[in-house]
């Protein structure tokens, strides 16, 4: 495992690039839309929300969306999209947890996408989302099954080698969300890191406060 966090302002510029990277954010995309009742009276956190490729997906859905990043360039990215797209509604919120940062607001459905394996310590991460959440709310996070440290060319800043659903649903219950439950959203075919063609999976967690 990683001792050290990946620098995400580096090839942020690019990062909407690799075709990979939208297909798996459009594919979690619909894998939210298919499980969750999403209304249009919502307000919606994508954590680790990047270059805003799912949140931009989610933000015609919902009455308003908040990207949080700790990636400046990431960020950079997001904003200039939004400019573009002329969206209102539509919030980046640079937040680096490991700083002492905190997230503002209630929200009413969280979501993240391939984040969760660069966070050191989880459970800390899953108590905060659930006292974010709006009574009612909903939790999806995706990312990816147990991957052998294979999934990445380079492991810096990768504290976990994927999850196993087990183990992460027993998370979930430990930081008081009920209703788990899981699918799979997404698989990724790829070199792995030794130059190997691999299969990967990306699950999809869910889950309700009470």
């Amino acid at each position: 495992m990683s001792s050290e966090k990946r620098d995400f302002n580096t090839g942020a510029a690019s990062w909407d690039s690799r075709p990979t990277r939208v297909k798996l954010a459009n594919d979690v995309a619909d894998a939210i839309i298919e499980r969750v009742a999403i209304t249009s009276d919502m307000d919606v956190l994508d954590f680790g929300c990047g270059t805003g490729l799912l949140t931009f997906r989610l933000q015609p859905l919902v009455r308003s969306i908040t990207g949080v990043d700790s990636s400046s360039g990431m960020l950079e990215v997001f904003n200039a999209k939004k400019v573009e797209l002329g969206l209102a509604h539509t919030t980046a919120l640079l937040c680096d947890l490991d700083r002492g940062d905190t997230i503002p607001g209630r929200y009413d459905l969280i979501v993240s996408s391939m984040t969760l394996h660069h966070v050191r310590e989880i459970q800390p991460l899953l108590t905060m989302f659930s006292s974010l959440l709006n009574p009612g709310g909903m939790l999806c996070l995706a990312d990816l099954d147990l991957d052998n440290g294979l999934f990445h060319t380079d492991n810096t800043g990768v504290f976990h080698h994927g999850f196993d659903r087990h183990e992460l649903r027993n998370a979930f219950h430990e930081a008081g969300f009920i209703d788990v439950q899981e699918a799979t959203a997404a698989e990724i075919v790829k070199e792995d890191r030794n130059g190997d063609t691999r299969r990967f999976t990306v699950m999809l967690m869910t889950a309700h406060t009470r």
